[in-house]
């Protein structure tokens, strides 16, 4: 077995497939991540919250209690980045995953470099990624400001944001695309624009990722905010 780096992110695998749960542990190990797994959903939750990672892969179809609802469960207590893994590629189980709380998902059989890009992408958004620095540098524009659209306040120093001074808890996915917004409030965003920049897709990926995200965060922060251009994409607007 590979000695994980050391300070290398953790993850928590939880996949009920016995050699796909060993084959993927060990592939990512020789990456350098040190790889905690679980069997099942109740399992996972179990072990996340005695120990929380700093990365969730989760398989869609666990017993006792499915990826899609622990991830719902997690999400209830911690903001920490979640990859979803599932050989189904149906919309719905797609669409339920990233509802969910997912950040990304990856299809059953992958190579592993596709799922260590996938990883290392969501940790970069956290800070945790190798070449975070950046990534969050061009997001966040000059040194501290506090972004103000009306009663909507984001301070881009503190990663924090506001709503009518209420505090808005965003998982890192949600933060970058709000700052994507924020940084040109009424400007056209479109599809691949914000999966080049917020997901690192160069290529052609699931536009559903950014439409479903763009719902989770009208959810917290006010869902007259950010209109949709159909056809094209989204922008922020003033609700006032």
């Amino acid at each position: 077995m590979t000695t994980p780096v050391p300070g290398a992110p953790r993850i928590l695998l939880v996949e009920d497939d016995e050699v796909i749960r060993e084959a993927t542990q060990l592939a990512l190990e020789r990456y350098g991540f040190p790889v905690e797994t679980a069997g099942d959903g109740l399992e996972g939750l179990e072990r996340f919250r005695a120990a929380p990672p700093d990365l969730l892969l989760l398989d869609v179809m666990l017993p006792l209690l499915d990826g899609v609802g622990l991830c719902r469960r997690i999400r209830e207590e911690s903001q920490l980045p979640i990859l979803m893994m599932s050989a189904r590629t149906e919309p719905i189980d797609v669409i339920s995953g990233l509802e969910a709380g997912a950040d990304d998902y990856v299809v059953k059989p992958f190579e592993t470099a596709v799922l260590v890009a996938r990883i290392r992408t969501v940790l970069r958004r956290t800070g945790l990624g190798p070449t975070a620095a950046a990534p969050a540098a061009a997001a966040l524009g000059p040194a501290h400001s506090v972004r103000v659209i009306d009663d909507l306040e984001v301070d881009t120093d503190a990663m924090e944001v506001r709503v009518a001074g209420r505090p808005v808890p965003l998982t890192p996915t949600e933060l970058r695309l709000l700052l994507e917004f924020t940084a040109a409030p009424g400007v056209l965003m479109e599809r691949q624009t914000l999966l080049e920049r917020v997901w690192d897709y160069s290529w052609g990926a699931d536009s559903r990722v950014v439409d479903v995200h763009v719902q989770r965060l009208r959810a917290k922060i006010g869902a007259g905010r950010i209109e949709t251009v159909r056809g094209f994409g989204y922008k922020l607007r003033r609700t006032s």
